[in-house]
């Protein structure tokens, strides 16, 4: 495991809001440090606009929370992102998706799933592995989302994936469960 290049902060270094926050997150998750928050917390006001935005996706996003389950768990998977796959495998269960489920998301979108998973699947395939969606892939998805969803799943992908490019360039460590 290589060694974090931030180190998570403390109190001094992420001040109030966000050592109360990133405390909070680890009681809830059942962590002793919850370290995607104590290490982007260090960022200040930056790190309360991300939460912003990121809570906008999850869990208030536009999505249904299986879907978005779903597609975090796919992108996380493809990123190779460990650290996103341990706290998704659990949100998950919350969401709904079994564990024969989690495997099949990550198998990928010919696991046998029905046409809207396979579409969602195929089209998280495409924008982490090309960066775009080819028309069929969209034209699939565009049968099960509208407009304003269509966009949320667009900005899910991309927020996941700029988050697991974070969280490895950071060498951010996978949480110690209590």
């Amino acid at each position: 495991m290589s060694t974090p290049r931030i180190q998570p902060g403390d109190f001094r270094q992420l001040g109030p809001f966000n050592w109360a926050f990133s405390r909070a997150a680890a009681l809830v998750i059942g962590v002793d440090d919850a370290r995607i928050f104590s290490t982007l917390g260090r960022s200040k006001g930056l790190f309360r606009g991300w939460l912003y935005f990121s809570s906008r996706m999850m869990p208030f996003g536009k999505l249904s929370r299986k879907d978005t389950e779903m597609i975090i768990i796919r992108t996380a998977h493809l990123r190779g992102c460990d650290y996103e796959l341990d706290h998704h495998r659990r949100l998950g269960k919350r969401a709904g998706i079994s564990d024969a489920e989690f495997a099949d998301i990550i198998e990928g979108p010919d696991a046998g799933w029905g046409d809207r998973e396979r579409s969602m699947l195929r089209a998280v395939d495409q924008l982490v592995t090309t960066h775009d969606i080819d028309d069929a892939a969209w034209a699939a998805l565009a049968r099960h989302l509208d407009e304003s969803r269509l966009i949320a799943f667009t900005l899910l992908v991309g927020q996941y994936d700029s988050l697991a490019t974070t969280i490895g360039t950071l060498r951010i460590q996978r949480d110690d469960r209590r």
